[in-house]
């Protein structure tokens, strides 16, 4: 396992260490960070003391009358974070069983008082932002990624794929591209923030939905089969509040068995930065995880052409979960241009796990938007025809990844999210470019796999019973293990769990989790700027980036299809999108 003195080279992500990616923590940072260490008295603290971000801590003191937005997790469960609070004037917002926390507004010169007390752990409630026929679609992406060949043609239709849940802003559901609202379930709204108007004020959600399961004429997306469950945690701005998302974490968690939600995209990420065993997204997004539901992360639109940004923010720095990096695929059906959209977020978490696993097309994307939303209104030159906008981001590379991991338990309905993890990461072609992962989704090889390894093998003994049910990550034997042994995943990458893998384990098991971020400078104290008190921003504007065009099929794509059984049936126009 190479390290800071850069003696082994990483064929994925380079040369290590950790200077770019602090040099920018504080550039990158927009409401309070979170943690460093597992206890307010540093790394490796006895006990089970409370720990309060240092970001808020410093805060307090400077504006102990600011009235500030926490969770605060608990060892002993919601009602133990409940009682503790009790006497300090801080008003409960939400109760999140999930986690075993409650969302709580408290002003900031009470934090001394809960420093006091045992087993909590106090965060940032951080703002989240918005980082033919029926199978057939006029734009390349769903052929370069393969997605098309889970379709279904009418002579062998696709098996009924899950449902899908998008976490995001909502969705227009009374819309071709969802069968005029047959596939969508009755949208569940957890949004705190206003004004956030009924469906889909901003129009994210509906776009990101129909990248994941759209089936209107030219327009198809990945899935345009699934269910889609829309939970509303976005106002009109594109904003939410981190206790939302998790709050739909928690309502995904209880109903994916009467719903058959298989499959959560978020295609956000929270506003503050932490260590993932603290973030309570992450943990969040985790029990989903264990409780059987595979979730997909955008890994954020913070990215630079000149070098890794890392990748800083939940839950896309979770290692559990797929986090996706966003592809521009050039002119041409071939992958010889397709290349890593220079914004793409790439690199190490603060825990040095290597993000994003894959990466799928994210840039010049066309999909459905409500004419009236504040998306619309804000770039009408995105506007390619009535209803429909071109954006860009990894926003929209994560759903095409979604509605693939869709198409794959349809046919594998007992596989666990670890083998749908493993079957499209197996079966990625590489780029051979850094920020790309493993390489590029190719669903037509992943819909092939009968037997995938498992990606997280590394983190199976780490994960242990949860006092508030199911599953969790147990971080303290991690800690431990990984301050004692930097070459602890060796052993789960070996060749022989990959086949003939064309990345090899050279490319990705060694240098999937690297030493070199576990070094001293990753506890900082750069990472606690006074920059994480700035105001927040609601969008990063790459979604709508100008100055391209979406690629439509050349002209051998289009005598491919047509040579192929996803050709239009007979009499039956395409509809070009890109025409204004």
């Amino acid at each position: 396992m190479w390290g800071r003195s850069g003696r082994r080279a990483n064929a994925l992500w380079g040369r290590g260490g950790r200077g770019l990616v602090l040099g920018i923590v504080a550039a990158l940072t927009i409401a309070v960070p979170l943690g460093a260490t597992a206890s307010t008295n540093g790394k490796g603290s006895g006990g089970n003391p409370t720990f309060i971000a240092p970001g808020l801590l410093a805060g307090a003191k400077n504006n102990p009358n600011q009235k500030l937005h926490v969770i605060i997790q608990s060892s002993g469960g919601a009602a133990d974070a409940t009682n503790k609070v009790r006497g300090l004037g801080a008003t409960v917002r939400k109760q999140l069983n999930l986690i075993g926390a409650v969302a709580v507004d408290i002003t900031a010169g009470k934090l001394a008082s809960l420093s006091k007390q045992t087993g909590l752990t106090v965060t940032a409630d951080a703002p989240v932002k918005l980082s033919g026929t029926i199978n057939y679609s006029t734009q390349l992406w769903p052929y370069s990624s393969g997605v098309a060949l889970g379709w279904g043609y009418p002579l062998a239709p696709a098996p009924q794929a899950p449902t899908i849940a998008i976490v995001d802003s909502g969705i227009q559901a009374n819309r071709a591209d969802f069968d005029n609202g047959a596939r969508v379930l009755p949208q569940v709204n957890l949004a705190s923030l206003t004004p956030n108007s009924p469906g889909d004020g901003r129009g994210h959600g509906t776009f990101v939905a129909a990248v994941a399961a759209g089936s209107a004429p030219g327009y198809a997306g990945a899935a345009p089969n699934a269910r889609i469950l829309p939970i509303d945690v976005m106002d009109d701005t594109g904003k939410a509040l981190t206790s939302d998302v998790i709050a739909a974490c928690q309502y995904i968690l209880q109903n994916k068995y009467n719903l058959n939600i298989k499959v959560a995209n978020f295609s956000l990420h929270s506003g503050a930065q932490n260590h993932f065993y603290n973030d309570p997204l992450d943990k969040a997004v985790e029990k989903l995880w264990f409780g059987g539901v595979f979730v997909v992360a955008a890994a954020g639109n913070y990215g630079s052409a000149s070098g890794p940004s890392g990748v800083l923010n939940a839950p896309g720095n979770d290692p559990f979960v797929m986090t996706v990096g966003a592809l521009d695929l050039g002119s041409s059906f071939g992958r010889s241009d397709d290349s890593i959209a220079p914004w793409s977020a790439w690199g190490y978490t603060e825990d040095g796990f290597a993000k994003p696993e894959i990466s799928a097309p994210g840039r010049y994307i066309v999909a459905a938007v409500p004419s009236t939303a504040t998306l619309t209104s804000q770039r009408p030159d995105h506007v390619v025809a009535p209803g429909y906008m071109q954006l860009s981001g990894t926003s929209f590379s994560s759903p095409v990844v979604a509605g693939a991991a869709a198409q794959l338990f349809a046919r594998h309905p007992s596989w666990t999210p670890d083998q749908i993890k493993g079957a499209l990461m197996l079966t990625a072609a590489p780029l051979g470019t850094n920020g790309s992962g493993v390489g590029e989704l190719n669903q037509a090889r992943a819909l092939g796999v009968s037997s995938p390894p498992n990606p997280n093998s590394g983190l199976v003994p780490f994960e242990a019973g949860d006092p508030v049910g199911g599953l969790m990550f147990n971080a303290t034997s991690w800690l431990s293990t990984v301050s004692s042994n930097a070459s602890w995943t060796d052993a789960s990458w070996g060749d022989a769990s990959w086949g003939d893998a064309s990345w090899a384990a050279a490319s990705w098991g060694d240098a999937s989790w690297s030493d070199a971020s576990w070094a001293d400078a990753s506890w900082a104290d750069a990472s606690w700027a006074d920059a994480s008190w700035a105001d927040t921003s609601s969008e990063d504007g790459v979604e709508g980036e100008s100055g391209g065009v979406a690629p439509a099929m050349d002209a051998a794509a289009a005598a491919a299809l047509q040579a192929s059984s996803l050709a239009l049936p007979a009499g039956q126009e395409a509809v070009d999108p890109i025409v204004p």
